[in-house]
């Protein structure tokens, strides 16, 4: 029985590790070998016609200033069409867009959800590339020449940018934690690009071609994630861009954030079935190692391997000193995340205080995202988070 239940630990365990920290090692010195620098925006002359569109729901508070950065990107403006797409929204969010005789407007009444909005309009996409972005977010001044450069090699179906959260010298959980995990998100999916492909996009930013695009299911939750796939699978690259870059808030509350990761959760175990080909690795090769290690093992193994590893530690306590202090450092790190969820509204200047907590967080979402799915409670209407 004991060699059983350390059996479990350790396969749990160097599981854990695998999924968050040997990955990303691995996946940093191999790109390292990899690595294509893209055409430099300098000595491109001719830039191709280019369609930014901008998913908004019910975002007044946001969505001139979102157009009035748009068209201040330096980009040529007689190549750059911008496009808001606006379905169901009950505030001032379309009159608001109205007032801009250079954007075109989508709006109708029905609030089916962003993928139903989106898919709706691109059959009127005219220009071979096409830029997606939120509404809450503000882009950087180079985003779209630094985005339309990796085009030029006809290898890659799209381009990701990154998601930067803003952060202040004192964060509540949402804030401070948030932040962290997408600096260290950023950095995976740079070394991920670098050894071949991005393993899916953020909706705040990222980019395809055109020609590319296939209407996913009408009940997709994270359309995001699995067009990137789709477009993977069809064997084209998907590329990361850090100097193409959209910057939101955090969170403006732990509850926020929870509906969001339980909603990312639900549709990364839908898009895990649904684009189950990927997982062969003699037809996608490194496509398959990349996401199964980055995507899948969270989604599905690694929060049941962090119980696993808890439980047995329990019972292998007084086996040595070993097991001893392992449980001790396990109880330490749930007993930080426990205060980080009692203080998860307060403002903490120390960074580090509530990444026990998001982590902790991050894994139970996939538990209820799973709940969800299999309840058929999760829709696809946008869930709005809202954002500090």
């Amino acid at each position: 029985m004991t060699n059983f239940t350390s059996v479990l630990f350790w396969t749990s365990l160097a599981l854990i590790l695998y999924t968050y920290l040997f990955y990303f090692l691995i996946i940093v010195l191999a790109s390292r070998i990899t690595r294509k620098k893209p055409k430099n925006p300098d000595s491109i002359t001719d830039w191709p016609e280019v369609t930014l569109v901008i998913a908004a729901y019910n975002e007044e508070r946001f969505i001139t200033e979102k157009i009035n950065n748009s068209l201040s990107l330096d980009y040529p403006l007689d190549r750059l069409n911008v496009v808001v797409v606006t379905d169901g929204s009950t505030d001032n969010t379309p009159s608001l867009v109205k007032k801009f005789d250079t954007v075109k407007l989508f709006h109708e009444p029905a609030r089916k959800g962003k993928i139903h909005a989106v898919d709706r309009i691109m059959k009127h996409i005219q220009s071979p590339i096409v830029i997606f972005t939120d509404a809450n977010t503000t882009l950087n001044d180079q985003v779209i020449k630094n985005i339309v450069r990796h085009y030029a090699d006809e290898s890659v179906g799209g381009v990701a940018g990154e998601k930067r959260v803003t952060s202040k010298d004192a964060d509540n959980a949402s804030g401070a934690g948030e932040g962290l995990y997408w600096k260290y998100e950023s950095r995976l999916k740079k070394a991920d690009s670098d050894l071949y492909t991005v393993v899916g996009a953020a909706g705040e930013l990222f980019s395809i071609r055109t020609e590319l695009y296939q209407s996913p299911p009408p009940d997709t939750i994270i359309e995001d994630f699995y067009l990137s796939m789709k477009i993977v699978a069809k064997g084209f690259r998907f590329v990361y861009e850090p100097d193409a870059y959209a910057m939101e808030g955090p969170s403006a509350t732990t509850e926020d954030e929870w509906k969001r990761k339980v909603r990312i959760s639900a549709g990364g175990l839908q898009a895990i079935a649904r684009l189950a080909s990927l997982l062969n690795p003699f037809k996608f090769g490194v496509v398959t190692f990349q996401y199964v290690s980055h995507r899948v093992l969270r989604w599905t193994v690694a929060p049941i391997a962090l119980i696993i590893v808890l439980l047995t530690n329990a019972l292998l306590i007084n086996a040595s000193d070993f097991y001893f202090i392992t449980f001790i450092l396990q109880c330490a790190f749930y007993l930080v995340a426990l205060i980080g969820h009692l203080l998860r509204n307060k403002k903490i200047p120390i960074k580090g205080f509530f990444v026990p907590y998001y982590f902790t967080l991050m894994n139970l979402s996939v538990f209820s995202g799973l709940l969800r799915l299999l309840k058929g409670k999760q829709s696809v209407v946008w869930e709005k988070a809202e954002r500090a």
